[in-house]
């Protein structure tokens, strides 16, 4: 896949692209403002000024913190954090109805879009683990340093009461294309005619009869023509047949199912007063 592609609550679309080089992420966003997406709707991240080096870890988390408020996965998120300590830059445009989307998406691909799964393929020759083997696929977010296990009360101690919420959005994957070209090609074909030819000889025969003076004697011509026929070719186009496309859709309904993780609370009370048992909550 060459591109990410969300669509968010409200129902617009969101596509992100990275891309090797500013240059080329400069015309992409140009020709997105050319068909008339508004400049708020595109956002450029820049790649990172260590461009070229692998594994940065820390480059890595601080792009995995930049991309904290973009509706990515976290395994897309990661992809894109790499790729951009790695110098990349990451295009994305947001708020794209129907017809917005399918030219983005043209755009897109046009203007040199790196094509994630075979970056993230030669990033693993190179021994990056991807999002899998990360410390944030673990822990679900930054790693945070571990804190003691009992405080000293003071006035403002508190512990957090951390729930988790599930958000299913949705996102768009290319399935592949179809393209029907269509060109011409010359093949040589051959048809048969009869044709007649007429000719016209000199024909010569001896004889011997009295001639007759006023008739024989008198000047005269005789001629004939020669015909032939020729073959002649015309050639008319006909369509035979029409090729066309169309595009359609339907829907279904999917459950997700996964964990979500909140805090449980477990209160001791261990005073004994008036003489009330202790008392466990």
């Amino acid at each position: 896949m060459t591109y990410n592609s969300d669509i968010d609550l409200t129902g617009n679309t969101t596509i992100s692209s990275l891309f090797d080089s500013r240059n080329d992420a400069e015309q992409a966003v140009e020709r997105l403002r050319e068909v008339g997406i508004a400049s708020s709707q595109i956002r450029v991240e820049g790649g990172s000024e260590t461009a070229g080096v692998a594994g940065d870890t820390d480059a890595n988390k601080g792009f995995w913190d930049k991309l904290g408020d973009y509706f990515f996965p976290d395994e897309d998120r990661y992809s894109y954090a790499e790729g951009l300590s790695r110098g990349g830059y990451l295009v994305t445009v947001t708020g794209l109805t129907t017809a917005e989307y399918d030219a983005a998406l043209t755009i897109l691909e046009d203007e040199g879009t790196v094509n994630m799964d075979e970056r993230e393929e030669s990033w693993r020759s190179e021994g990056w683990g991807g999002y899998a083997s990360s410390s944030y696929a673990t822990a679900g977010t930054a790693p945070v340093a571990a804190t003691p296990a009992a405080d000293r009360l003071t006035d403002d101690a508190t512990i957090p009461v951390v729930e988790e919420r599930l958000h299913v959005g949705k996102r768009d994957t290319s399935r592949g294309h179809v393209r029907v070209r269509a060109y011409t090609v010359e093949e040589p074909v051959s048809e048969s005619v009869d044709l007649r030819e007429e000719r016209v000889e000199l024909e010569r025969r001896p004889v011997d009869r009295a001639a007759i003076v006023d008739e024989d004697f008198r000047d005269r011509t005789i001629e004939a023509e020669e015909h032939r026929e020729e073959a002649v070719v015309a050639k008319d186009a006909r369509v035979v047949e029409e090729i066309g496309l169309r595009k359609t859709s339907d829907s279904h309904r999917e459950t997700i199912s996964d964990t979500v993780r909140h805090t449980e609370v477990e209160i001791e009370d261990d005073r004994d007063e008036r003489g009330l048992p202790k008392k466990t909550l």
